[in-house]
């Protein structure tokens, strides 16, 4: 098989904030650096975190419910309230439809006094100058009035296409009158011409460079028009596209207004409305009726251009739209999000009540465009959940929001199957919403009992094995990497971090196994040679990918009850799993923290027989095991990592006559029992040497008559140590005291300084101090009591001694408490497995036959 080469990854990423997303997304994981040196801090933080987790648990003791699943589900201290920055656009919109409204109604005021009393009462009786006047200024008002709705309309349409508007963000998009004002602003000094580019325009090209070329690949529907490139007439289609008709619109306002300012003020300065003569009834209240008019006028008129003055002031100068993009941490492209919601909020108020725009929010907004069937809006909508679930102000809310409404839940699962190069940027967010919705535990269920959810995660990785010639070989993978169309890396790390956060739930991982597919895609993953292990510039994201995966599939091996049964089997079936670990021990002395996770794997999957018996015979494992377990040159830090090699040893070792052969094969039994004198190693090796002596056989016997050799050790750590230590040494005694004759032990015993009433003395204390079975020490009161067994078989003396030490009470106190705990050797969360093959019912009625026969 060729090796995959996977070194020279070309990783892509297009998002415009943050600036790097790979770095985002090491982050997310909180493991890796891109500095030697601090990266050396991050493992050793790394392994001091999985001891805090893990405690002193193993699988040696019963767990509780909640102590048997540690997971890394997202706690975070909820943050202070802070100020949706939105507010200042909803109060923004608020107070310009106070100025519409207010200018629209006196409009329509001054519209029905101009028709009903001027043109109705003293059409014959003004004069030609004030007819026409009037009539102006109704065709421009009435004019202005009753489209003002359709411009806002045009106005919100031009916010459809995000196209341009991404390239080059909402400062270039703003107002004709803006650029006009700079124009004429050179006009009067041409020295700016010749100026350095400003802040703003260098932001706009930098902009224009970075993203350029994605924005070119915006998805456009091909069945319908997009309304903002709709081309009106087939002549002038620049001018009459319907994204500039908003802006036509806009001068032509503010043209009016002003018109209507200059014709009024004419007419009020001038007061010249004709003489009135004595007796003309007719005429009598005219030039009331005209001041009335012209009043009103130029009250609507001003009001009109007072609020567009505010617009101008609050979006140009003061920069409210910048200011509230800012503080949404929506980067350059978010100005077209932020446009979009002011128009919807300030539509709302003028076309409505004026309070309806205050019932806006961006995660309301934003939920609304994603379930939208326009690309354009689908993209703003992903952009804006996704940067405020990333967000540390804003992710509790936002999340909060998502959680509780399973449609939108739903449309995000969905979107993970687009694979459409155009609909990236939407899926890459929708898989960055899911990774932090499912990091926080009540929201797991949820995503994954959406129908098909697990499948469309699962469409995230991108790993592909040719299929073999024939049912005899098994064909090549060969990993997806990136190009400059698609990110695939992207979102192979998105699609593992969202299953090592599902996989903290119990149930999510049956759903994991049982997915087609899957589990042989994760293990792909788990994949890492040589080359890539010790290569001292390999890429972050790389080791990062290795490191989530060996997450996920450590939670997986171990899961509790039938489930945990089922995914040990499917995982060790595959036949990479195993040795692709291997290399992991082998070449992974720079990364410890996936030495720790990969030994954490076959730790759990040896919990089952078969599993035990493929980890035992895959070449090398149990050697590499070894050269972990014993390396006194490892840092100190990586102490840890020993301890664990030293568990999957002793699970290995357990019950399994094969692979106790391979192991005293290796030839490293002096050294496991030099290990006992070290303090960190004492319990693990004591245990794989227990496991060792307990399956020997008449082929091995003489392989481990070295054993003797740890006697005066262990005798020595029964009378000076408690707890688990105490425990494991018991356990060892009562079988390394088996390979001796009696001549031997008591050689032992005098080397140790420890007279056999000592020992007795201790066992009966022992028995007097657990007079209860204790979750820490299951198996301490057993290995008591078959210690107690030999050592009155060895010698008649001792059943004297035991009976005067009270032995024979402490023996039927045990038979009223014993329970099932103190039945297995091993255990699954509160689940005990490997049942012992002697009750302890059997050994107390042994050793009480024992004491009544003598």
């Amino acid at each position: 098989m060729t090796k995959t080469r996977i070194q020279n990854l070309n990783i892509r990423y297009y998002t415009p904030s943050p600036p790097n997303p790979i770095l985002n997304l090491i982050h997310m994981d909180r493991g890796i650096s891109l500095d030697d040196d601090m990266s050396v801090h991050l493992q050793i933080n790394e392994l001091r975190k999985l001891s805090e987790t893990c405690g002193s648990n193993t699988i040696f003791e019963p767990q509780s419910s909640c102590e048997a699943r540690e997971c890394n589900a997202e706690s975070v201290p909820s943050a202070p309230v802070l100020r949706a920055p939105e507010k200042k656009l909803t109060l923004f919109a608020l107070r310009l439809s106070i100025f519409e409204k207010s200018a629209t109604g006196l409009g329509t005021l001054g519209f029905i006094w101009a028709t009903v009393v001027l043109l109705g009462g003293f059409a014959i009786t003004l004069d030609k100058t004030d007819f026409w006047f009037i009539t102006i200024i109704l065709l421009i008002e009435g004019t202005r009035i009753f489209s003002r709705s359709h411009e806002l309309e045009w106005q919100h349409q031009a916010t459809w296409s995000i196209t341009d508007a991404g390239i080059s963000s909402f400062r270039a998009l703003r107002s004709s009158s803006h650029i006009l004002i700079k124009a004429v602003k050179q006009t009067f000094n041409p020295l700016s011409l010749i100026r350095k580019p400003s802040h703003n325009t260098r932001e706009v090209t930098q902009v224009d460079h970075l993203h350029v070329g994605k924005w070119n690949h915006s998805r456009t529907p091909t069945r319908t028009w997009i309304s903002s490139d709709v081309p009106l007439l087939p002549y002038g289609k620049w001018v009459f596209l319907s994204r500039n008709i908003s802006k036509v619109l806009y001068w032509l306002q503010l043209l009016s207004a002003t018109a209507c300012v200059v014709l009024s003020s004419t007419r009020l300065v001038n007061h010249n409305y004709g003489e009135v003569q004595k007796g003309d009834s007719d005429k009598r209240n005219r030039q009331s009726a005209l001041n009335i008019f012209y009043a009103l006028a130029l009250a609507e008129a001003l009001l009109f251009l007072t609020e567009k003055a505010y617009w101008e002031w609050k979006v140009i100068y003061c920069k409210l739209l910048e200011e509230v993009n800012k503080e949404c941490e929506l980067g350059p492209s978010g100005m077209v999000s932020i446009k979009r919601f002011f128009y919807d909020a300030y539509s709302r108020c003028v076309n409505g009540s004026i309070f309806d725009g205050l019932k806006m929010d961006m995660v309301t907004f934003a939920i609304d465009l994603l379930a939208s069937s326009s690309p354009d809006e689908q993209l703003i909508g992903a952009r804006i959940l996704r940067q405020f679930a990333i967000s540390a102000r804003y992710s509790d809310d936002t999340l909060q929001k998502i959680g509780v409404n399973l449609s939108v839940v739903e449309r995000l699962v969905e979107m993970l199957n687009w694979k459409d190069p155009q609909e990236e940027e939407i899926r890459r967010s929708a898989a960055e919403i899911l990774s932090k919705l499912a990091g926080k535990r009540q929201n797991c269920l949820r995503v994954a009992g959406i129908p098909g959810a697990m499948e469309s995660i699962s469409s995230l990785l991108q790993t592909n094995r040719s299929s073999g010639d024939g049912a005899d070989e098994i064909g090549e993978k060969n990993l997806i990497l990136d190009h400059a169309n698609y990110s695939f890396w992207t979102f192979n790390h998105l699609g593992l971090l969202i299953l090592k956060k599902l996989a903290c739930d119990h149930d999510n991982c049956g759903k994991i196994g049982n997915t087609r597919g899957l589990l042989p895609k994760i293990i792909d993953f788990t994949h890492a040679g040589e080359k890539l292990l010790r290569d001292k510039n390999v890429a972050p994201s790389q080791i990062l990918t290795v490191k989530r995966c060996l997450q996920l599939v450590q939670l997986l091996a171990s899961t509790t009850g039938a489930t945990g049964k089922h995914l040990r089997k499917e995982i060790s079936e595959v036949v990479f799993t195993i040795s692709n670990i291997r290399d992991i021990l082998r070449h992974g002395e720079k990364h410890p923290t996936l030495q720790k996770l990969s030994i954490e794997i076959l730790t759990n999957l040896a919990l089952e027989e078969e599993a035990r018996e493929r980890i035992g015979g895959t070449g090398g494992v149990l050697k590499e095991l070894f050269t972990i377990f014993l390396n006194q040159g490892m840092p100190e830090h990586q102490n840890q990592v020993r301890r664990s090699a030293g568990e999957a040893l002793a699970m290995l070792a357990l019950e399994s006559r094969a692979n106790c052969h391979r192991i005293l094969r290796l030839q490293v039994l002096e050294r496991l029992i030099a290990a006992l004198e070290f303090p960190m190693l004492r319990v693990t090796a004591a245990r794989i040497l227990r496991n060792l002596c307990t399956y020997r056989g008449s082929d091995c016997f003489y392989l481990l008559k070295g054993v003797i050799a740890a006697a005066p050790t262990v005798l020595k750590a029964i009378m000076s140590e408690e707890n688990k230590l105490q425990e494991v040494m018991v356990g060892l005694a009562a079988q390394v005291f088996n390979h001796m004759t009696s001549n031997e032990s008591s050689i032992m015993f005098e080397r140790a300084g420890i007279k056999e009433e000592e020992l007795a003395k201790a066992l009966v204390q022992i028995l007097e101090k657990y007079r209860h079975p204790s979750a820490k020490v299951p198996r301490i009161r057993r290995f008591t009591i078959e210690l107690a067994i030999w050592m009155m078989h060895d010698n008649v003396k001792n059943v004297y001694i035991f009976k005067d030490l009270g032995m024979e009470k402490e023996l039927e106190g045990v038979l009223e408490t014993t329970a099932e705990l103190e039945s297995f050797n091993i255990f699954s969360g509160s689940v005990g497995l490997s049942r012992h093959n002697t009750t302890i019912h059997s050994l107390v009625e042994t050793a009480l036959n024992l004491l009544k026969d003598q």
